[in-house]
């Protein structure tokens, strides 16, 4: 259960971002109706997420992988649930996703793949990426590839830090807004 309530999105200050949210997102999920107790900071968390998830060259299967293994290196359940049904539509299997906390031992994934996860859980396990596992990454992907490819990891550690901070949680109740009894 979050750690404070849920934005209105109907306030006055939030009402034309709230319906921006919704033509981008198809809904205000849960994060974002928490990021809009702050406009700027819900605007370019928009801005910046739909770059790394609409407007990047990075194959959807890459991106939503390392995004899932973000989400289980930081025990983020609901950035899980959000992108484990994406990341199966962008062509990551289910055998693959089962295999992700032991990723060296499997042998569901290409050397491309095993590259990129390397390189996904030196990001958000030791912050500093040995020569090794770069090099492993650069003779898979070109320089823009490795630019999104390790901006998606970083966003994406964003996320599940904010809402493993916050507590935010699918289940919770979006419609208790600011004002109502704290939680």
């Amino acid at each position: 259960m979050a750690r404070i309530p849920y934005a209105d999105p109907a306030r006055p200050e939030t009402a034309a971002l709230a319906e921006r949210i919704v033509a981008e997102r198809g809904e205000i999920l849960h994060l974002y109706a928490m990021l809009l107790h702050s406009p700027p900071v819900a605007e370019g968390w928009l801005t910046f997420l739909t770059a790394i998830r609409q407007r990047c060259a990075l194959p959807g299967a890459l991106r939503e992988l390392v995004i899932v293994q973000v989400a289980h290196l930081n025990g983020a359940r609901y950035e899980a649930e959000q992108h484990v049904p994406i990341a199966l539509r962008e062509g990551v299997t289910q055998a693959q996703l089962d295999a992700l906390p032991d990723w060296e031992a499997a042998d569901v994934f290409a050397p491309r793949e095993r590259a990129v996860l390397a390189y996904c859980d030196a990001m958000t396990k030791s912050i500093h990426v040995a020569p090794a596992i770069f090099a492993g990454v650069r003779e898979h992907c070109d320089p823009r590839a490795i630019v999104e490819l390790t901006a998606t990891i970083g966003a994406y550690n964003m996320v599940s830090r904010f809402l493993e901070a916050i507590g935010i949680d699918s289940a919770d109740d979006k419609g208790v807004i600011e004002g109502d009894a704290a939680r």
